[in-house]
């Protein structure tokens, strides 16, 4: 069976989208024929972007540069979007920070920038695009992460945040479906050739355990996360809302295991602990 997915006609936003897996998200977007519109904080990245997506496809692409820890920055730059573009079909969350240290050794300001980003960026954005959300047929999706629901050694700040930002999708979730709102949020696994990735899993060593832990045997790839996204943006999808969905090859089946301790371990090593 072949399923195509037309969003031709469809604006879809993506914030965070000028990089790694967000960007991949909205060139895939931009191929099934999307006005495509994307925010980061570099201008430089949100132009080389917007060539990228007009070349993709996109049946019109613009982008905005804004952080999102700047409540009053973030509704200006949606504002402007939805002047040029109007009422939002699919919104995708991805902005994001991380790094891995141990707590104990993790200044207050370093912990609340990744709040910043990952959990207030997440508030100001939902607060500024509730008005300019399509009614009924909108569908936002978060792009979430495994710490979230699973606790990793060096990583309290993210599992804080994320944890916040997955119950922001399931109450919204309850608060919106009667406008005809859906909102989801998208936990990609170990995607190969990603910052992300890469932060976590800086050895081919411990790539390579990451790899021998996944059911599937396989890294994930940016297009498997696209293609969720496709699906929850879709009609097919379209009785699911308030979901945190995996796109992990089966890896968070098992815990945060082997994986969680080696980033510990690496990081006690280096502190001389």
């Amino acid at each position: 069976m072949t399923i195509t997915t037309d969003f031709t006609g469809k604006t879809v936003i993506v914030v965070g989208g000028t990089s790694g897996i967000n960007r991949g998200i909205a060139e895939t977007f931009a191929r099934s024929g999307a006005r495509v519109a994307v925010a980061s904080r570099s201008q430089e990245k949100v132009d080389d972007t917007v060539t990228a997506l007009t070349e993709a496809g996109a049946e019109t692409a613009m982008g905005v540069a804004f952080d999102v820890r700047d409540a009053d920055a973030v509704a200006k730059g949606l504002q402007q979007m939805h002047e040029a573009l109007g009422d939002f079909d699919i919104l995708i969350s991805g902005a994001a920070g991380n790094f891995p240290a141990l707590m104990a050794e993790m200044s207050v300001n370093a912990f609340r920038t990744v709040v910043e980003i990952d959990l207030m960026g997440t508030v100001h954005l939902m607060k500024a695009a509730y008005p300019l959300l399509k009614r009924p047929g909108a569908s936002v999706i978060s792009i979430s992460a495994p710490q979230a629901f699973l606790p990793y050694e060096g990583q309290a700040h993210v599992c804080a945040a994320k944890a916040g930002v997955d119950m922001i999708t399931r109450t919204l979730a309850l608060e919106w479906s009667p406008e005809g709102i859906r909102i989801n949020s998208v936990v990609p696994g170990y995607i190969a050739d990603t910052e992300g990735a890469r932060r976590l899993a800086p050895t081919e060593q411990a790539l390579e355990m990451v790899r021998r832990n996944i059911p599937q045997g396989r890294l994930g790839a940016v297009q498997d996360v696209a293609n969720s996204c496709l699906w929850l943006a879709s009609d097919l999808a379209d009785h699911v809302t308030g979901q945190v969905i995996s796109v992990d090859g089966g890896l968070y089946q098992r815990g945060s295991g082997q994986l969680g301790q080696m980033i510990g371990q690496m990081l006690r090593s280096k502190s001389g602990g």
